[in-house]
């Protein structure tokens, strides 16, 4: 695989990738615009030879998309989280293994939001509207071929990188680092996927908030880590505001697409609870992020910095009143990534602040 990153027009950028084993008979119109092929054409000349024997064109754009780039901070804050309540706690970091652990945490989190748009284009029953207008891949007409291939390999890259950090560390990182993934594969795959179920708050959030944090813990202490409640109880609630808030995305997203998805036959947790106490869990699982935020401190696994994080509430609490008046997926859906953002943000930073200033 080649990839190659060039400006055209100063304004698109494209990142080509190269497939030796792509069938040209499969290559069609649908999978690059003819713009996009007379760009090539005129700038690269040798480029679009190769383009015609098997390559694909993919926007940097539609790649982000297709990643949900948006909503990495739910992968991303527990990680920094976890390294914070490491080094707070245990005094303990390993940069060489954390970094290694960031890279195949972000590789998979990436393949597993390519699987879910592969699974809906895949599976969905609105052919018109979700399918062709809805869905990234058909509304920008991306190879299915390239999507696969993108996606297996970061699932071959991260899973190798885990395995490596787990020979280092020890049997703890593969079994959990196993659970993550059968989680991940099966959110959209499968007969019944557990995004389609309503499960799907009840894995996300854990799985993100609470497991990424544990993971990161571990990696930064194995050495003197040692499992018990008391332990795994001080990550349980350290985590709980993060996993909250990843839980609340995902039921404000299938609170928002509760019509769609019922035409699709995806019956999630809002299907069941219905709109008005979808809303009303939305609310109090926030309510209750924002009360463990000031208990982790009290009970002493957080430093009195983390009440800083507080000064975020103005935002929450503004954006819980706007998702309360209306479900709307472009107006509205975006409220509960900015709590995630802002609350996670303000709580790995009043750590941070500590951690600096202490050092």
């Amino acid at each position: 695989m080649k990839i190659v990153c060039s400006t055209l027009n100063k304004k698109r950028v494209y990142l080509f990738i190269f497939f030796s084993t792509v069938d040209h008979s499969k290559l069609s119109e649908k999978n690059f615009s003819i713009e996009s092929r007379l760009l090539v054409r005129a700038l690269y000349p040798s480029f679009y030879a190769l383009l015609l024997k098997g390559g694909v064109i993919l926007p940097i754009s539609a790649f982000l998309e297709l990643v949900e780039i948006k909503a990495k901070t739910a992968s991303v804050l527990p990680f920094i989280l976890g390294a914070c309540y490491s080094w707070y706690n245990f005094h303990s970091i390993h940069p060489g293994l954390l970094l290694a652990f960031f890279v195949s945490m972000f590789l998979f989190n990436m393949a597993v939001d390519i699987l879910d748009n592969y699974n809906d284009y895949h599976h969905a029953v609105d052919e018109k509207n979700y399918k062709q207008n809805t869905n990234i891949i058909g509304r920008e007409h991306l190879s299915l071929r390239l999507v696969f291939g993108l996606m297996i390999s970061m699932i071959f890259v991260s899973a190798a990188i885990g395995i490596t950090i787990a020979y280092v560390t020890g049997w703890p990182v593969l079994v959990m680092g196993v659970l993550c993934y059968l989680v991940g594969i099966f959110y959209s795959s499968g007969p019944r996927p557990l995004s389609s179920l309503p499960l799907g708050e009840l894995f996300s959030g854990p799985t993100m908030g609470f497991m990424i944090t544990l993971l990161c813990v571990y990696i930064n202490t194995y050495q003197d880590f040692t499992w018990n409640w008391l332990t795994i109880l001080g990550v349980i609630l350290i985590s709980l505001p993060d996993t909250l808030w990843i839980s609340n995305l995902m039921l404000a997203n299938n609170t928002c697409d509760l019509d769609e998805d019922e035409k699709n036959q995806r019956y999630t947790l809002s299907h069941y609870l219905g709109k008005k106490n979808s809303v009303r869990l939305f609310v109090i699982m926030n309510v209750i992020a924002v009360l463990v935020l000031v208990l982790s401190v009290f009970v002493g696994i957080a430093p009195w910095t983390v009440l800083l994080s507080l000064l975020a509430l103005p935002v929450i609490i503004k954006n819980v009143q706007l998702f309360r008046a209306k479900q709307v997926k472009k107006e509205t859906f975006p409220c509960a990534i900015k709590i995630l953002a802002v609350g996670s943000v303000a709580q790995a930073l009043s750590y941070l602040v500590y951690i600096i200033f202490t050092l």
